[in-house]
């Protein structure tokens, strides 16, 4: 298991020795209901232009550390108590979200959050709104959503709830790209969608990210298209971060083949998970 120290350093290192990380973890323990330890020790970060891949299995603490970024935590009684967050070099431990979505982050939800009731054109018009004040809108904050997924432009006058999922998904997506984000936290996007959703998903976040340089945290359970993407990779454990590599060294881990891409070689059998657990300690 990498201590605390190691992750702050490769951490760091991994975020260049200019400008200071968009995003930065130092140390960060987040309990929720003043008892409740839901993460400890968490050190990552996310460099200007990166994809960085948060992965684990279910109740790992991912999507804690999305929420606690974007300020969402705040309002469901989260807060850390130990470590800070950084944004581009400013501390902004323990903000709300209104002050983090006015500093640039926009957090896509788990189970693609869109207002059912209302179109999809309405849907994507709330990415202008901020504090309860919408903002000017013209028709180029169309052309970003349009240009990255030109199929909702077909179905602007369709309710939100009768889009499918993958139309949902894209909706999601857009709505997030209209506010101009330069950070954007993803929260499971691929969950519940068809093999060729996901690709043809995942393949548009790279455009965006080459594109429009919105540097990208992604918490995702298919390990093997969101590590095809990211530039760094982090894999979370009950709360900690058990291993963090380059995503394309991470991939060669025989104990991410195994549990996480299947592909493990047939000299590495690590099939029973308690013998699993004994041996791993990452090292």
């Amino acid at each position: 298991m990498a201590t605390d120290e190691q992750t702050t350093a490769d951490a760091t290192a991994a975020a260049g020795d200019g400008d200071p990380p968009v995003v930065e973890l130092d140390n960060v323990e987040i309990v929720y209901d003043r008892h409740f330890l839901a993460v400890q020790g968490v050190s990552m970060s996310a460099s200007e232009g990166d994809i960085v891949a948060l992965l684990g299995p279910n109740g790992a603490g991912k999507s804690t550390i999305l929420k606690m970024i974007s300020g969402i935590g705040r309002s469901e009684r989260g807060e850390v108590t130990r470590g800070r967050v950084f944004l581009r070099g400013e501390d902004v431990t323990n903000y709300g979200a209104n002050e983090m979505v006015g500093r640039g982050i926009t957090h896509i939800l788990e189970g693609r959050r869109v207002f059912e009731d209302l179109t999809v054109e309405e849907n994507l018009r709330c990415g202008l709104y901020r504090e309860g004040r919408r903002f000017r809108f013209d028709e180029d904050d169309y052309q970003i959503a349009f240009e990255y997924f030109p199929q909702l432009e077909d179905i602007l006058d369709l309710k939100a709830g009768y889009a499918s999922g993958g139309q949902q998904q894209m909706l999601v997506i857009a709505r997030a790209l209209i506010h101009r984000p330069n950070l954007l936290l993803l929260d499971e996007p691929s969950l519940g969608l068809a093999p060729k959703l996901v690709r043809d998903i995942f393949e548009t976040l790279v455009e965006i990210n080459r594109k429009e340089d919105i540097t990208m945290l992604i918490a995702d359970q298919n390990a093997k298209r969101t590590l095809e993407i990211a530039d760094y990779g982090y894999v979370m454990e009950n709360g900690q971060i058990e291993l963090h590599d380059p995503a394309d060294e991470l991939v060669q881990r025989e104990e991410i083949k195994e549990f996480y891409l299947g592909t493990s070689s047939e000299d590495s059998r690590y099939t029973d998970i308690r013998h699993y657990k004994i041996r791993k300690r990452w090292t």
